[in-house]
């Protein structure tokens, strides 16, 4: 395991020097896999922005989060799903597109304010581990948008999200990626 720091991370995001970050991450990844690791996760839905570079640079596996994901979604047979993230997942190719060109899922993402208000929800509280039901409102209106725009499920793409949204708080099947990855990585370490 290998820990990076996220004010790190954060600031380079928010400055789009995404050529540093998968650096960073490459710089990450060949230390765990030079420790012996059989595989390799990047425990981030957001920084899977850098995974293909990641993988042609390492010779272990790495098993990525929107795969595990879109596995589960499949198995219970849903074609259409929302997506909640930070900003970079909701709008960057590299998490919707995977979804929808290697497992041919159709991926709504909420309107601009409510973009935004998930991003901000993520770095003003989740990410520093404040809980708010006004968030929680926030979210439950937000996956009801996208279930009345014909999504059957909604993925939770962003780490924290399980914290703040449970199955119970939503009005369709919720995908939490964080334990869908856990499990992947099991399966394919048990193989």
């Amino acid at each position: 395991m290998r820990s990076v720091d996220f004010e790190e991370i954060e600031n380079l995001q928010i400055a789009g020097d995404w050529e540093r970050l998968t650096a960073l991450m490459i710089e990450a990844a060949r230390t765990v896999e030079a420790a012996g690791a059989d595989l390799l996760l990047i425990c981030a839905n957001t920084m899977h922005r850098t995974a293909e570079a990641v993988a042609a640079e390492i010779g272990i596996p790495l098993v990525h989060i929107a795969d595990a994901t879109a596995a589960e979604i499949r198995r219970q047979g849903l074609k259409t799903v929302g997506l909640l993230g930070t900003r970079y997942t909701m709008e960057m190719d590299f998490y919707r597109g995977r979804l929808e060109k290697m497992h041919g899922l159709r991926v709504l993402v909420p309107g601009e304010a409510e973009k935004t208000s998930v991003h901000d929800i993520i770095y003003n509280e989740l990410g520093l581990g404040k809980i708010h039901d006004a968030s929680r409102k926030t979210y439950q209106r937000i996956i009801d948008g996208l279930r009345d725009r014909g999504a059957e499920g909604v993925i939770l793409g962003c780490t924290e999200i399980p914290l703040l949204i449970k199955p119970a708080d939503a009005s369709v099947p919720v995908f939490d990626t964080t334990a869908l990855h856990c499990k992947a990585a099991v399966d394919l370490a048990l193989e």
